[in-house]
C-alpha cells in the first residue's frame, strides 16, 4: 500500500519527501560572510542583508545582533520556509525620493517567493527562481504605482542557494563575482541608456523619446535621458511620471560556483562612477568582507568626492572548513588564499575520496535580459509544469479556466507558440503588460489622430 503525505494539499508521497530531506542533508552548503559600507549624500540608498532570512522569532534577535543586521529583518515576518538557508542581499538605489526604494525593500522578496510553487526539490526551486523574480519585480512595480508616488529605484537582488548564485537587476547598481581563482564575472546588466543601445531602441519603439538635455544652439549635454521625466535609466521600479516604457523586468543571471567559493561585490552607481571593476576588486585584496566594503566606499569617495549615495556590500561564499582544499601553488593561489579556511598543506584521504578538490570553474546556468513578458514568463516543458496553469503568472491571482489572457495572446496564429496556452495573466496584469510594450501608447496615439466625424 502506498502512503501519501498531504503537504499544502498536494498529496506528495511520503517516500518523495523523505528522499528530498535526505538529499538536502547531504548537500554541503558554503559559509556566508558579508560586510556593508555606506556614505550618504541624499539618503536614498537602502540595503537588504539577510544571511538567514527565516529564523524563528526567538532566534531572530540573536541572528540580527550577531550579523549586525539591525532593522533589515524586521519588515519580513511572513517569509516562507522555502528561503531557509538561502541568503539574500540587495541594494535599492532610489531617485526622486526614497519612497520607491523603501517600498521595494519591504515587499519585493515576498512577491518573489509567492511566485515560487511549493514542494519543490532544490533543483526545481533553482529552475523556478528566474520566472519568479520577473513576476515579483513586475508585481512590486504594479502595486507601487497605486501609491501615486513619483519616486523610483534601481534594484540589484542576490539570492544564494548553496553554490548557486542568482542575480536579478534593474538600473545601474551592479554585482560582480570574483572566483577563488581570480576570474571576474559580471552578474548584472547596466540599464543606463548611454550604455545600452538595445534598450534605447526598445524605449523609442514603445513610445518614449531618448535624448540629451538641450542648451542654447541645440547642442545636447549630459547623458542620454528618457523623456518625459529625464531619467537616465531604461529599467527601474516606480517612476510612474516617466512612462510605462521604463520597465521593471529584471535581467537575471544564474551561475554555479565550484566549492572553492568566491566573492561578490554589490554596489550602487556611487561606487561604479568612481572605480573600475578591477580597481574595486584590487582594493579588497587580503581583506575580510566588512573591511573590503569599507575600503571600496572610502576609495570611491576619495576619488570623486561624495557626489551621490555610495553603498557597497561584499559577500564571501566560503567552502565549509571540512571541504577546504590545500593550496600548494603560488601566483593565482595568492588570490585563492583569501577564501581558504584551512592552513594545512595536505588533503585528508577522506576529502580526496569525496572529490573535494574541485576545479575552480564558474558554470553559467541561466541568463536572460529580454523586457518581453511573453518570453520571460514562458518556461518550456517539463519545468513549466511546476507552475499553476490558472493562476496569474505575475500576481498569482487564482482564475477560473477561460478568465485569463495568455501572454502569447497576440502572437500570430502560425506561430509555434500556441496562443491559447499558458501562462495566463489576469486583466490588470494584462493591461500592465500592454503598457510596458507600448501598445496602450499606440492606441492612444491612433485615437488622437482620428478625424472627428461631422
Amino acid at each position: 500500500m502506498e502512503v501519501h503525505a498531504d503537504v499544502d494539499g498536494s498529496g506528495v508521497p511520503l517516500a518523495v519527501l523523505l528522499k528530498r530531506e535526505l538529499w538536502n542533508q547531504k548537500v554541503e552548503r558554503p559559509d556566508i560572510l558579508f560586510g556593508e559600507a555606506n556614505k550618504s549624500k541624499k539618503g536614498e540608498d537602502f540595503t537588504l542583508l539577510m544571511p538567514r532570512c527565516h529564523a524563528p522569532r526567538a532566534k531572530a534577535a540573536a541572528v540580527a545582533a550577531a550579523a549586525r543586521i539591525q532593522a533589515t529583518t524586521t519588515p519580513f515576518p511572513c517569509l516562507r520556509s522555502s528561503m531557509i538557508d538561502r541568503p539574500n542581499f540587495a541594494i535599492f538605489d532610489g531617485h526622486n525620493g526614497s519612497t520607491a526604494a523603501i517600498y521595494t525593500r519591504e515587499n519585493l522578496i515576498n512577491n518573489v517567493l509567492a511566485a515560487i510553487p511549493p514542494n519543490l526539490t532544490s533543483e526545481e526551486w533553482t529552475a523556478a527562481l528566474p520566472r519568479a523574480l520577473v513576476a515579483g519585480f513586475v508585481k512590486t512595480d504594479k502595486d507601487f504605482q497605486t501609491k501615486a508616488a513619483r519616486s523610483g529605484t534601481t534594484v540589484t537582488f542576490v539570492i544564494i542557494d548553496g553554490w548557486v548564485v542568482t542575480v536579478a537587476s534593474v538600473g545601474d547598481s551592479r554585482c560582480i563575482l570574483e572566483s577563488a581563482e581570480g576570474s571576474v564575472y559580471f552578474l548584472s546588466a547596466d540599464h543606463r541608456l548611454d550604455a545600452n543601445e538595445e534598450e534605447v531602441e526598445r524605449v523609442t519603439a514603445s513610445g518614449g523619446e531618448v535624448g540629451r538635455i538641450n542648451i542654447a544652439g541645440g547642442a545636447g549635454i549630459g547623458p542620454l535621458r528618457c523623456w518625459p521625466g529625464g531619467l537616465c535609466l531604461s529599467r527601474s521600479i516606480g517612476d510612474i511620471d516617466v512612462g510605462e516604457f521604463i520597465v521593471p523586468v529584471p535581467h537575471v543571471k544564474q551561475v554555479k560556483l565550484s566549492n572553492a567559493g568566491g566573492r561578490l561585490v554589490i554596489a550602487s552607481d556611487g561606487v561604479w562612477d568612481a572605480l573600475r571593476f578591477q580597481e574595486a576588486l584590487n582594493y579588497t585584496r587580503g581583506l575580510p568582507a566588512e573591511a573590503a566594503a569599507n575600503r571600496i566606499v572610502k576609495e570611491a569617495v576619495t576619488s570623486k568626492g561624495l557626489r551621490d549615495d555610495t553603498t557597497c556590500i561584499v559577500v564571501d561564499i566560503l567552502p565549509p572548513e571540512k571541504l577546504s582544499p590545500p593550496l600548494k601553488r603560488h601566483g593565482k593561489g595568492v588570490i585563492k588564499a583569501l577564501f581558504r579556511r584551512r592552513p594545512s598543506d595536505e588533503m585528508s584521504e577522506d576529502q580526496m575520496d569525496r572529490g573535494c578538490l574541485e576545479p575552480d570553474v564558474v558554470e553559467e546556468i541561466y541568463e536572460e535580459g529580454s523586457a518581453m513578458l511573453a518570453r520571460r514568463l514562458n518556461i518550456n516543458y517539463p519545468a513549466g509544469n511546476m507552475f499553476k496553469l490558472h493562476a496569474c503568472a505575475v500576481c498569482q491571482l487564482e482564475m477560473k479556466p477561460g478568465e485569463g489572457t495568455s501572454v502569447h495572446g497576440n502572437m500570430p496564429k502560425h506561430s509555434r507558440v500556441d496562443p491559447w496556452g499558458g501562462p495566463f495573466l489576469c486583466s490588470s496584469c494584462q493591461v500592465k503588460k500592454e503598457a510596458m510594450e507600448g501598445k496602450l501608447h499606440s492606441r492612444n496615439s491612433q485615437s488622437a489622430v482620428q478625424p472627428v466625424p461631422k
